[in-house]
């Protein structure tokens, strides 16, 4: 390698945050171009792991390195919520994560994850939902969360739940997001009235208010519910459950909330 390539990956892995993954556009904007780069594979200093994207030879790259590509070099609105995020900010110590769990991605309904990433094998279950969740309002509620060579944008605790709870029942348990809700002690009363507000899921926030009530958390008293649209009807959270006459869902007839006043289904 001459000197001239040689100060050119030099200048490149220093850019190159350990742990993560580098994508074409990202590499060209370094200066690597197409022939440079298969020269650095070539000789051993990359590894390609998809089309469009590599890793640093001998690097251990996972699930949240491909993630901060996604999000810092092809700049697309996928962030890791739900479960992953609660987890993340040291919450649910009881939920497997990583290898022995799953990974909880979200993103905007035209945003599809890029096919290295999809089609990589990270060790775990990656689970992508495409939702206009919070369609109107930009990126409300996001993060970063400081990795040891990088951050990744993550949902805020407070937005994290109502992520569970839109997933609720059908790729999320009742029973679980209700022993999620209760270790939420500490949530920023004024970042969850301005999610409740914009929130597009009416089932989402009648949830949220039932379980936070019935885990009679105190930053509840500081929320104003006359701003939050709750909608029409009941909605169906279980099948021959009981009916919270309140937030008009249906809920399992036994667990969390069961001393709440309700009404037979």
């Amino acid at each position: 390698m001459d000197s001239d390539t040689s100060s050119k990956l030099n200048r490149l892995l220093r850019a190159w945050p350990q742990g993560t993954v580098a994508v074409s556009r990202w590499l060209e904007a370094q200066g690597a171009y197409q022939q440079l780069v298969h020269g650095y594979e070539k000789s051993g200093w990359i590894r390609r792991i998809g089309q469009g994207a590599w890793v640093r030879a001998g690097d251990i790259v996972e699930w949240s390195g491909g993630l901060y590509a996604i999000q810092e070099q092809m700049k697309l609105p996928v962030h890791a919520g739900g479960k992953t995020a609660l987890q993340m900010q040291g919450y649910a110590h009881f939920l497997a994560m990583g290898k022995d769990g799953s990974v909880s991605l979200f993103g905007s309904p035209s945003t599809r994850l890029p096919a290295w990433f999809r089609q990589h094998d990270w060790g775990t279950e990656l689970r992508y939902t495409a939702t206009k969740l919070f369609a109107d309002v930009p990126d409300p509620g996001l993060t970063k969360k400081e990795l040891p060579n990088y951050a990744i944008t993550v949902a805020s605790p407070e937005r994290a739940i109502l992520e569970v709870l839109y997933l609720v029942p059908v790729k999320e348990t009742f029973e679980e997001a209700g022993l999620l809700m209760e270790s939420l002690t500490t949530l920023r009363p004024r970042l969850v009235q301005s999610l409740l507000e914009h929130c597009g899921s009416i089932k989402a926030k009648r949830l949220f208010m039932f379980l936070a009530e019935a885990c009679h958390h105190a930053w509840v008293e500081k929320l104003d519910l006359s701003k939050v649209d709750f909608g029409q009807g009941k909605r169906m959270i279980v099948k021959g459950g009981r009916l919270d006459a309140k937030y008009n869902i249906t809920v399992p007839d036994s667990g969390i909330g069961r001393n709440e006043s309700a009404g037979s289904v």
